[in-house]
C-alpha cells in the first residue's frame, strides 16, 4: 500500500521501463467517437488529469490525439495509452495494429502500448505478440510496453520466456474484485497495475457501505472507491464524459481512508465483476 500522504493530483509512478505514469488517468471505454470524447478528455486536461486511456477497439483514438493537440497542455506532459486487440495478435500484426494506432492519434510516439487480453489462438501466439511489442519500443514506434487483463499466470509465461517485463497489468479492479495476491506479484516484479472500471460502471456503487465511508469523509461514493484504489498503490482510471463528474474524480487528495476503513472494503471481495471475461479463464 502506497503512503496516503505523499498522494496529490499531479502524483506519478516511475514504471520499470522509466515512463512517469500519472495515478490518475481518464478512461475512454465506451466514450463514442466525435464531440462526446473530444469534450471528455479537454476537461479532464483542464482539470488536471495527465493521462487518457483509450483502445484502438474503443473506435476513438483520433479524438483523443485531436483533443490532446487541443488542449494547450504540452504534450511531454500528457501520457496517452492504447492498446492492441486481440484479433491483432502475432508479431507482424502487432506492427501494422500500432503503427494504425499512432497515425490515428498523432501523438508522435505512443506513450504506453498494452496487449488488450491475452486471448489468442494459442500461447506461442501470444509471445509472438509480446516480441512485437518489444520490436515497436525498439524501432521508437512506442514508449513503453505492457498488458491488459493478464492473470499471473500469463505473467509468468512472459517471464520464462523474455527478458523484457511488462511495465503495467491493467485490470478490472475494485473492492469486489480485490486481488492482494496480483498486487504482491506486480510489486515483485515492479509491474505497476493500473485499475480499469475502478467505479464498477456505477453497477455497485449505491453499496451501503460505500455510502457510510463517504459521508464520514463528506465525499462521494466514487471518491471514496477511487481513494481505495490509491491507496493500494493503484493507478486509476476513472470513465466519464460528464465534466462535473469528471472534476469530482480528481478531487481525492484531502482526505485519507483510515486502516479499518480499507480493510472493511477489502472484505466486500466476492468475484463480482463487471467484465464478462475473468482473465484467469483464458488457456
Amino acid at each position: 500500500m502506497s503512503d496516503p500522504r505523499a498522494l496529490r493530483l499531479d502524483s506519478r509512478v516511475r514504471t520499470s521501463q522509466g515512463l512517469e505514469l500519472p495515478r490518475l488517468g481518464l478512461g475512454v471505454f465506451q466514450s463514442p467517437p466525435g464531440g462526446v470524447t473530444q469534450a471528455a478528455v479537454r476537461a479532464a486536461l483542464a482539470a488536471g488529469y495527465r493521462h487518457v486511456d483509450t483502445a484502438s477497439m474503443y473506435g476513438n483514438e483520433e479524438d483523443v490525439g485531436e483533443a490532446v493537440r487541443a488542449s494547450g497542455v504540452p504534450r511531454q506532459e500528457i501520457v496517452v495509452t492504447t492498446k492492441l486487440w486481440f484479433t491483432d495478435h502475432g508479431f507482424e500484426a502487432s506492427q501494422q495494429a500500432a503503427r494504425r494506432s499512432a497515425e490515428k492519434l498523432r501523438l508522435g510516439p505512443i506513450d504506453l502500448y498494452l496487449i488488450h487480453w491475452p486471448r489468442a489462438s494459442s500461447p506461442e501466439e501470444r509471445l509472438s505478440s509480446w516480441r512485437g511489442l518489444e520490436k515497436l519500443r525498439q524501432d521508437g514506434v512506442v514508449r513503453t510496453i505492457g498488458v491488459s487483463n493478464y492473470a499471473i499466470r500469463h505473467l509468468e509465461e512472459l517471464r520464462a520466456h523474455s527478458e523484457t517485463l511488462p511495465s503495467v497489468d491493467q485490470v478490472e479492479f475494485h473492492p469486489f474484485v480485490y486481488d492482494p495476491e496480483l498486487l504482491a506479484y506486480a510489486a515483485r516484479h515492479r509491474i505497476v497495475v493500473e485499475a480499469y472500471s475502478p467505479l464498477t460502471r456505477g453497477r455497485r456503487i449505491d453499496t451501503p457501505l460505500f455510502a457510510e465511508i463517504a459521508a464520514a469523509h463528506r465525499k462521494s461514493p466514487a471518491q471514496v472507491l477511487l481513494r481505495w484504489g490509491l491507496q493500494h498503490g493503484l493507478v486509476v482510471l476513472p470513465k466519464s464524459v460528464h465534466e462535473p463528474r469528471i472534476r469530482e474524480n480528481a478531487q481525492l487528495y484531502d482526505f485519507e481512508l483510515s486502516s479499518t476503513e480499507m480493510e472493511r472494503l477489502d472484505r466486500l471481495e466476492d468475484g463480482g465483476r463487471v467484465t464478462q471475461t475473468d482473465p484467469k479463464s483464458i488457456p
